[in-house]
């Protein structure tokens, strides 16, 4: 272990694994440690018998009727991949789509006036909603022809707006669109976490729809969004080959990872069990170095298993449902996030579902009431809080990389957008991202 790395990497959760690979493909020389004895992190996918062991403990033994422990792979940090989101970028950038099976989920829905909807995504689809009356509906849909003719490059597409000053609510606003409207295409849509959006420039907001609109399209199938086979716990393992491919060093079960700091308060290495390796920058989720980071907040969430799908979802196998925050009278959505045999998460006839949001209270068992009445009946269900940090460091003067926590969304747009904007923290540049989107589509096709 006494060599001199660019980078130590402390922890194996997603981020980190997904900035290892990252960080060896461009060259340099990753040397990557995780204090656990698996790979994940916080991130990580356990089988029944280890789901059991975390949240009932060791005495308590699964039931036989939930079948097989090995047949479960439960993400502990559930979100679908947008398929052409900037994840999927990430792969084919890094080819790491050859290690991987991915499979589209079946269905995107949204929550609203107490029913649950699917998510129109176009012009079609809006007239053909029940979401909206005959006169609304018209109005959507020629919002949706906007959004679906808008091209950044194309001054005639714009019809006189300049989206980088115009706010969302003022382009919303020329369409007449309804609350409820608005509720569904900013949260379900275009995936936003609060309503600031509206007072920011349309851009972002236009190209999230187009965004989700165009990731629908790629496979023709319910959803825009696709999932690997068996789950996520096969990312960080995909990411962990990378990074040993092109020489990147990986070490498992290494206790007491302390980094080291010379006496300008800069890291200079980590030490375990006696031995240092030197570097010169240190990459680590908020677990390895709590004085850095800051507490902002807590996701409250509930784990089931169940024998059907959520209902009113039309039997979707793998179901994303959003519950926007107005909906509820909350001051954040709420997540549904639902899998199964299908793709290999569960024995043959399980389910397994997360609702999940950002905790406003100290009681999840009713917080997330409002989700888990939507799920029917279930037959075990298990109650989780973690809390979500922020790193507080100058990564200038200290040359610590910490990612932030994961959030409560069920999709990756956040968890991606952090990993750019620290790719390009270390390394000074702006992580190239313009790939061919087909060289993913075989293999989610072919499944």
């Amino acid at each position: 272990m006494d060599e001199e790395y660019d980078v130590i990497v402390l922890g194996t959760g997603l981020k980190e694994c997904i900035l290892s690979g990252l960080l060896s493909v461009d060259g340099l020389k990753v040397l990557h440690m995780d204090q656990n004895d698996y790979y994940g992190g916080e991130s990580t996918s356990l089988n029944l018998n280890q789901l059991w062991k975390r949240f009932r403990g060791s005495d308590d033994k699964p039931p036989e009727s939930l079948g097989t422990s090995k047949q479960y792979n439960v993400d502990m940090i559930p979100k679908f991949i947008i398929a052409n989101g900037n994840l999927v970028r990430i792969l084919i950038h890094t080819d790491v789509t050859k290690y991987l099976n991915f499979k589209a989920v079946d269905g995107s829905f949204v929550y609203n006036k107490g029913k649950i909807y699917k998510v129109p995504a176009n012009d079609v689809e809006a007239l053909k909603s029940p979401l909206m009356g005959l006169f609304e509906k018209r109005r959507a849909r020629k919002f949706f022809i906007y959004v679906q003719d808008y091209e950044e490059n194309d001054p005639k597409s714009h019809e006189g707006l300049d989206l980088t000053k115009v706010t969302a609510r003022e382009i919303i606003s020329k369409y007449g669109l309804e609350d409820d409207t608005i509720d569904f295409i900013g949260h379900a849509l275009a995936l936003h976490l609060d309503d600031n959006y509206l007072d920011q420039p349309a851009l972002d907001f236009v190209k999230r729809m187009k965004l989700y609109a165009e990731s629908l399209a790629r496979f023709q199938g319910g959803s825009p969004y696709i999932y690997p086979m068996y789950g996520l716990g096969e990312l960080p393992q995909a990411f962990a080959r990378l990074s040993a491919v092109y020489g990147g060093t990986y070490m498992l079960n290494k206790p007491e990872c302390k980094v080291e700091f010379d006496a300008d308060g800069k890291a200079i290495g980590v030490t375990s069990e006696g031995e240092t390796a030197k570097c010169k920058k240190i990459v680590c989720d908020p677990s390895y170095l709590p004085n850095k980071v800051q507490k902002v907040g807590k996701v409250a969430r509930a784990i089931c298993i169940m024998s059907h799908p959520i209902p009113h979802t039309s039997d979707s196998h793998s179901v994303q449902l959003i519950l926007p925050q107005k909906q509820l009278g909350r001051k954040s959505d709420m997540y549904l996030f639902c899998c199964s045999y299908s793709h290999n998460v569960a024995p043959s006839g399980k389910y397994i579902a997360f609702v999940s949001t950002e905790a406003e209270t100290d009681k999840p068992e009713v917080e997330l009431k409002p989700g888990i009445d939507l799920l029917g009946s279930v037959e075990e269900i298990f109650y989780d809080t973690y809390d979500r940090y922020v790193p507080t460091n100058d990564s200038e003067v200290d040359h610590c990389f910490i990612s932030t926590s994961y959030d409560a969304t069920t999709h990756f747009e956040t968890t991606v957008d952090d990993v750019i904007a620290m790719y390009s923290k270390i390394t000074g540049k702006t992580l190239d991202l313009s790939v061919d989107l087909s060289a993913a589509s075989a293999a989610a096709d072919e499944k």
